[in-house]
């Protein structure tokens, strides 16, 4: 096993039991639906662009349910909806035990402490990040900073969707707003093109040293070989406990993507549960308590 980082970190833990009988929280999944009349999609995209072509809250939790997920982090999908935050709200609103919302905002707008209010009173307590639409100014924009100064106050998140070439940056603004709660989804993404770099696990890493800072295992089928067992992301998982501790790593699906011909829910479970020094506390906080916390709480 490589090793990245040391100080093996153990929550309190609970009897097996107790563990049996707990509902898990997948920090991650998306939604859509064909049915653009209530929820239009973004400009330039039709319903034939809908991959799989329906994907619905309903779908989800009779995919999640069964298998002991009670509630579900919803991300809004740009792709699909820009940022046009209805189709998730709505499912939050008509569950709202079930489902909060990490949602999008265009940081160009105006008001934008008002709208991240709002949004925070529609169950959205996170916003997702990412420098896919504006590379050159996602973190370093008027708008960006006046959401990462806003976040701090509301106790809404800010989750990155990025790969490893941006963790740097996104420690920079760590630093400067260290009362911001920061999310990493998908380990940065290493691993993407099939190659785990030592390097690349040690930025992430590096991130722990900010107490708001917290990582999404998560999106197994995209990373490595991109197929179950998935044995070759353990070393980075392993790391990443050792770096940050169960209490600040949070376990999602990235369904519907998770859903294709070698991978599936299940297997994606089977992976967490398959990692033997997690404590029956360390996997309560790992697969519940965390997300809780960061996305529930607010």
């Amino acid at each position: 096993m490589a090793s990245w980082c040391v100080s093996t970190r153990h929550a309190n833990d609970i009897d097996a039991a107790t563990a049996d009988r707990l509902r898990w929280v997948d920090a991650h999944s998306h939604i859509w639906t064909p049915d653009v009349d209530k929820f239009p999609l973004a400009e330039g995209v039709s319903v034939e662009d809908l991959a799989p072509r329906s994907f619905t809250d309903e779908q989800l939790l009779k995919v999640a349910n069964p298998l002991g997920v009670e509630r579900v982090v919803l991300i809004q999908h740009h792709t699909y909806h820009a940022y046009d935050n209805s189709c998730c709200i709505a499912a939050a609103s008509k569950r709202p035990d079930t489902f909060r919302v990490v949602g999008m905002m265009d940081e160009t707008l105006a008001d934008i402490p008002q709208r991240m209010n709002k949004l925070l009173a529609d169950r959205v307590t996170a916003f997702r990040i990412t420098p896919r639409i504006r590379p050159d100014s996602w973190l370093t924009s008027d708008g960006a900073k006046v959401m990462w100064r806003t976040a701090a106050r509301t106790g809404q998140s800010m989750c990155c969707l990025i790969d490893s070439e941006h963790l740097e940056a996104v420690d920079a603004s760590c630093k400067q707003f260290p009362d911001t709660r920061v999310v990493i989804d998908h380990f940065a993404r290493i691993g993407v093109d099939g190659q785990i770099r030592d390097t690349d696990v040690k930025k992430l890493c590096r991130l722990s040293r900010h107490r708001q800072t917290y990582v999404k295992v998560s999106a197994f089928y995209a990373l490595g070989k991109k197929r179950p067992p998935h044995n070759e992301l353990r070393p980075m998982v392993r790391a990443l406990f050792d770096a940050f501790g169960p209490e600040r790593l949070m376990w999602g699906s990235d369904c519907p993507y998770q859903l294709n011909e070698s991978n599936n829910y299940q297997s994606s479970l089977d992976f967490m549960n398959s990692l033997d020094y997690l404590s029956d506390g360390d996997r309560l906080w790992v697969m519940r308590k965390t997300a809780e916390k960061v996305f529930f709480a607010a």
